[in-house]
């Protein structure tokens, strides 16, 4: 998965900051992109709203980060450390009864 996605030497630590980072990634690369579009009924049209629900966000990051492959590459292309991705991941998508939390 190479990408032209460049981004500043300023790595993002706000959980907002890097999912936008995320969704400029994915936008770059489009295969990826429409699957993600495809497995969430999102239209590329309606992308730009959805960037504001935290619904979208955390649908979004557990897309990325349920394949490593594609977290890591995300994690490459934008200079992110994975641990501030997990960050992010956590931020938009708080472990809940599933994981085994009481």
């Amino acid at each position: 998965m190479q990408s032209n996605f460049k981004t500043s030497k300023q790595r993002a630590t706000d959980p907002q900051e890097t999912a936008i980072a995320v969704l400029a990634w994915l936008a770059n690369e489009p295969d990826l992109f429409g699957r993600f579009l495809a497995l969430t009924g999102v239209e590329p049209a309606q992308v730009r709203n959805a960037i504001n629900d935290p619904g979208f966000l955390s649908g979004m990051m557990d897309f990325l980060m349920q394949h490593e492959p594609t977290a890591l590459a995300f994690c490459q292309a934008s200079g992110t450390p994975p641990e501030v991705l997990n960050a992010a991941w956590q931020h938009f998508s708080p472990a809940g009864l599933g994981s085994g939390e009481y």
